[in-house]
């Protein structure tokens, strides 16, 4: 599987106080046996807005190998980086009067969707908090990002990347496929081999597969369960299964409910997605969200580690590095 090769040139890359002792007892579960790895879901955003190169270069700072930058499409093809096609929530779109006539409804949402804006309008706009609670001092500080950028920063620090392709069905019905933009910059800059340092992800198996068929870098598929689809189905099944998922992606981004139920015990679908060859990288572990069983974030965390998530997408860096190298610790000193 291609996903094994760039998770052990990754694996290579982490620093040395996240490496295991060589007489460290405590074997890890992960596909190459190297501890998990940490993937800033669009940055350090726990503490900074979300998907804003000051975002990731915290998330760096704070020890995450890998960050990840979700990619939009603006009305003239640039990618951009930004959760949602909407901007309402993320962006000080509202607060722009010469942007005012052009928000309208799409499906049941009223809002300003970043496929009607140029880049350069949307470089006008600043970056906001997302979730409450969280930090908003820094609202209206940031640009949006672009895709290459965010790609440059990654290079500099020598951290790997997964963007995610949003909504990719779609910006396909506006006229605007990711697909040939989003080949054309992977070919560029050297990304689109099996060892690059990079990983595609996408909730939509048909982008993934046509994906498939042009790159062969790492392809991550992304799955919740099947009952947020349709209600009173099991909530262990995911919308793509394992077996039809090993005909185009290397590696699979579960809900983490799929990992763990609701007594904090394995389901094991972590080893069913290994038994395949799939790395697995589950989404999303946050300081500031109740865990299903009542534990903590630290305890979360410690049982995702010892099923061998390969990595976990977390909107707090410094927390899944702190915990996974106390893990490294205690098993080096034999505890």
């Amino acid at each position: 599987m291609r996903y094994s090769i760039w998770a052990l040139a990754v694996a290579a890359g982490l620093s040395a106080c996240a490496e295991p002792a060589a007489n460290d007892p405590y074997v890890w579960q992960t596909l190459n046996g190297a501890p998990t790895q940490v993937i800033a879901h669009r940055g350090a955003n726990g503490e900074l807005p979300e998907h804003t190169i000051e975002a990731y270069t915290l998330a760096i700072e704070q020890g995450a190998e890998i960050i990840e930058p979700d990619l939009v499409l603006t009305s003239d093809g640039i990618f951009v980086v930004r959760h949602d096609r909407w901007l309402s929530d993320s962006t000080d779109i509202a607060d722009h009067p010469e942007f005012a006539d052009r928000r309208r409804v799409v499906g049941d949402r009223d809002d300003w969707w970043v496929d009607d804006f140029t880049f350069e309008e949307i470089r006008t706009l600043r970056a906001r908090q997302v979730r409450e609670g969280r930090p908003t001092e820094f609202d209206g500080l940031y640009m949006i990002p672009t895709f290459e950028e965010v790609l440059d920063l990654a290079a500099a620090h020598d951290v790997a990347t997964e963007p995610e392709v949003k909504s990719p069905a779609a910006f396909i019905a506006t006229g605007l496929d990711p697909l040939p933009e989003l080949v054309r910059i992977l070919r560029l800059r050297g990304l689109d081999t099996a060892d690059a340092p990079i990983a595609i992800q996408c909730f939509e198996p048909d982008f993934l597969a046509r994906l498939n068929e042009e790159i062969d870098a790492p392809l991550l598929m992304l799955v919740f369960q099947m009952q947020e689809l349709e209600p009173g189905l099991d909530p262990l099944i995911p919308t793509v299964a394992l077996d039809d998922m090993v005909a185009f992606a290397d590696g699979v981004g579960p809900y983490k409910a799929l990992l763990v139920d609701t007594n904090g015990e394995d389901t094991g679908f972590i080893a069913r997605a290994h038994a395949l060859g799939l790395s697995v990288h589950p989404w999303t572990f946050r300081d500031d969200q109740p865990v299903a069983d009542g534990a903590d974030i630290e305890t979360e965390l410690r049982r995702i580690y010892a099923l061998g998530a390969d990595a976990v997408f977390t909107d707090f860096p410094a927390t899944a590095v702190r915990v996974r190298d106390a893990m490294i610790a205690e098993g080096a000193s034999g505890h």
